[in-house]
């Protein structure tokens, strides 16, 4: 199949960005600069990736004008623009080529004869980051794009010079559908993004769409039964994981180190192949070094070197990322949105030893909130404590009619404040020596976790 935009990109020497901070913006900004496409851009908002990019020779205006794509041959925006952003107004207005971000992301994607899109409705982050891991360390020089920091590369992303790329490939608005993987890593499928996707079955259809642009091999989760659904009948090469010793790959012997850090032996049948010491919490993730491994594995990794990238991988930005402790209090920021991260997330917290966990909740959608309002309700009641802030709408408007007070009143000794200020004094208020504090979210709720430090290190 031939893609436009594929054949513009061997025209082109000029390409404006959007929005260029975006966590899923500056990577693909990266590895075009390094490709030798000058690169330019906007955004609303300063911060690291700004920083990252102008270090690199990138010239990057604050603030979106129509005169800022001036001279660009190519523009690509941000999803998280809003329809009247006065340069992405200008830029559809003219004749400059004008592409959302997902499509410059599959053509990169066609680039590589060895692209591995890691998709599922969770963990996809820590699974992408845990693989690049393991091939940098293991000197396979992928390229990679990260929906959250690695702190081994400082960055959402990186460029390498192999024909390796390990992507994240999220269901969301179906996007994924836009990439061309070699290899899909199937983590799992779970009901999400029901404001777009309405049922499950329509969820499980994406997902089978993206298995059969997979021209090579299916990584799945073989335990779970709408990944199973999903893949049904597609004839390609598939390797399962999971805790069932009929995968092709599943842990033996399993036990916590600190209460909840997993170390297992991975089996394949009756053989043993490595032994894993994991530093990032929680049963969930004995799934997600599993997956990891047999993306690595396939592409040539050895045994060996999995264990090594993988016990030396301490976890992405925002996937229970340890911030400090402050008088003797621990605060952690987790980007758990769904009640099922939430679940795992706040187990594996119980577990460690604290002596109060208190989860600090940002509800992110209306639609997500009041569609499974009742399993929110369940999962925060894990904590010794729970606070809340208002639903984060995001893009939607509130006609579900929904409020966080709803979600309280199914929450036994719960509280919730409109505002991140409430909320940190209030936890640092009553917090003690011993507890952890761990902010939880998808939406801008790190902004809470940073006031909680200033005002824990100011005593």
């Amino acid at each position: 199949m031939t893609y436009e935009i594929d054949e513009l990109l061997k025209k082109v020497r000029h390409i404006h960005f959007i929005g260029i901070g975006g966590s899923g913006m500056c990577p693909l900004a990266e590895i075009l600069l390094s490709w030798g496409y000058k690169i330019t851009g906007s955004d609303n908002n300063p911060g690291d990736n700004i920083d990252k990019l102008r270090s690199l020779g990138v010239e990057i205006t604050m603030g979106q004008k129509a005169e800022n794509i001036k001279g660009a041959e190519m523009i690509v925006y941000t999803a998280a623009l809003l329809p009247d952003n006065p340069e992405l107004c200008s830029a559809k207005k003219s004749s400059i080529p004008t592409f959302e971000r997902s499509k410059l992301f599959g053509a990169i994607t066609r680039r590589f004869s060895d692209c591995i899109g890691v998709c599922g409705t969770h963990g996809k982050t820590t699974v992408t980051s845990m693989l690049t891991q393991i091939l940098v360390m293991a000197d396979k020089d992928p390229t990679a794009v990260i929906g959250g920091k690695l702190p081994l590369i400082d960055s959402h992303g990186r460029s390498g010079k192999s024909e390796t790329m390990v992507c994240e490939a999220c269901e969301f608005v179906d996007t994924f559908l836009d990439l061309s993987p070699d290899v899909a890593v199937i983590l799992n499928i779970d009901e999400d993004h029901l404001d777009y996707f309405k049922t499950l079955d329509n969820i499980i259809n994406s997902f089978r769409k993206f298995s059969l642009l997979t021209t090579h091999t299916l990584i799945i989760n073989g335990d779970d039964e709408n990944t199973l659904r999903a893949v049904d009948g597609i004839e390609k090469k598939k390797i399962t994981f999971g805790f069932s010793e009929k995968n092709d790959y599943y842990p033996k012997n399993i036990t916590f180190n600190r209460g909840a850090f997993p170390e297992f032996d991975v089996m394949s049948g009756q053989n043993r192949l490595a032994h894993l010491r994991l530093n990032i919490p929680g049963k969930h993730n004995v799934l997600n070094a599993l997956a990891a491994f047999a993306a690595a594995v396939n592409s040539g990794v050895s045994y060996t070197d999995c264990e090594k990238g993988i016990e030396a991988f301490s976890g992405a930005g925002r996937r229970f990322e340890i911030l400090g402790e402050f008088c003797g209090i621990t605060i952690a920021d987790d980007y758990a949105h769904h009640p099922h991260e939430l679940e795992a997330t706040l187990t594996a917290a119980m577990k460690m030893g604290y002596n109060n966990v208190w989860a600090v909740f940002q509800p992110f959608t209306y639609s997500r909130t009041a569609m499974l309002l009742d399993d929110f309700a369940r999962v925060l009641q894990i904590p010794d404590r729970c606070v809340m802030t208002e639903i984060m709408g995001s893009r939607e408007v509130n006609t579900y009619n929904v409020f966080t007070k709803d979600l309280a009143e199914k929450i036994p000794g719960s509280v919730w404040f409109n505002t991140f200020e409430e909320v940190s004094e209030y936890v640092t208020a009553n917090a003690q020596a011993g507890d952890l504090i761990i902010t939880l979210g998808c939406g801008d709720i790190y902004k809470a976790a940073r006031i909680m430090k200033n005002i824990l290190s100011s005593k």
